[in-house]
């Protein structure tokens, strides 16, 4: 069997697009649900701050790869920029309705704060181990309309443009940490990975909801039946985490690459989409 690896006509193509600056999404942007809208935006909260980390720690052995992979990597940055100048925006009118996002932040600083004076290889390792997370949470957000369907229709194009471009560059950390564990045994890498993988998953879980249980709570939706149905919305219908939990266990497979799963496909349908709607409106 070939080894897989990244699709060799594969281009890495940054979309400098922006969303949302003509008109405010509503405060339960997503179908008029404050769950299915908190579970988002306590994602994009974190996403600003964690994707310079992914840019700090792939960038940090850009000099240190193949001329190719350098050049992916390059792309990959760029995607990561733009992708946090739009949450940005995004996350500001967020709290232009009022949410007090300072404890979401808290977190993510707290956490970012752990990796510190960590080996670049430790950070290459959590950030390969999160992109496996955003590629497939993407793939699922693309692949099934139900998870943004009755969404303000500028930030559920916010959301799959994010997703498509996650899934264009979801070999870059991945092929960066092969590289840079060369000389490791197969054994070493696959349960350094591992490793890193359940960590990141526990801290993604745990930080993920209490964020999501903050922006309810200021809703006034508090207790353990909230609990419950934020667990319905995420594990239930429509089930985001449950439905990605056969690609990320995956990832512990010997042989796993992220390009496994050719879905290339999912790229084009959201690029064809855009496309015709800037056609319309020209």
């Amino acid at each position: 069997m070939a080894k897989a690896k990244t699709p060799d006509d594969l281009t890495i193509t940054p979309r400098d697009v922006r969303f949302g600056r003509d008109r405010a999404p509503g405060r339960w942007w997503l179908n008029g649900d404050a769950y299915a809208t908190a579970f988002y935006n306590a994602l994009s909260v974190t996403f600003p701050k964690g994707e310079g980390y992914f840019i700090d720690s792939v960038r940090a052995y850009q000099d240190q790869v193949p001329p190719r992979l350098a050049q992916e990597i390059r792309a990959f940055v760029r995607q990561e920029a733009i992708h946090t100048r739009e949450h940005m925006a995004f996350n500001r009118q967020v709290t232009d309705h009022g949410y007090d996002t300072s404890r979401l932040d808290a977190r993510v600083d707290h956490e970012l704060s752990i990796t510190r004076g960590k080996p670049p290889i430790a950070n290459l390792a959590a950030t390969m181990a999160l992109e496996h997370f955003t590629a497939i949470l993407a793939h699922e957000l693309v692949a099934d309309p139900r998870h943004l369907a009755g969404g303000e229709q500028q930030v559920a194009d916010l959301w799959r443009w994010h997703a498509i471009e996650e899934i264009e560059h979801k070999g870059v950390a991945y092929d960066t940490w092969v590289h840079a564990t060369r000389d490791w045994s197969r054994f070493r890498r696959w349960r350094i990975k591992a490793l890193v993988m359940l960590i990141v998953t526990a801290k993604f879980f745990r930080g993920r909801t209490a964020g999501m249980l903050d922006l309810l709570a200021q809703d006034g939706l508090t207790g353990a039946g909230v609990k419950w149905r934020l667990f319905g919305y995420a594990f239930g219908r429509p089930g985001m985490a449950r439905r990605v939990l056969g690609a990320w266990a995956a990832f512990f497979l010997p042989g796993f690459h992220p390009w496994n799963l050719d879905d290339r496909a999912l790229i084009g349908l959201v690029d064809s989409e855009f496309a015709a709607a800037r056609l319309a409106t020209a």
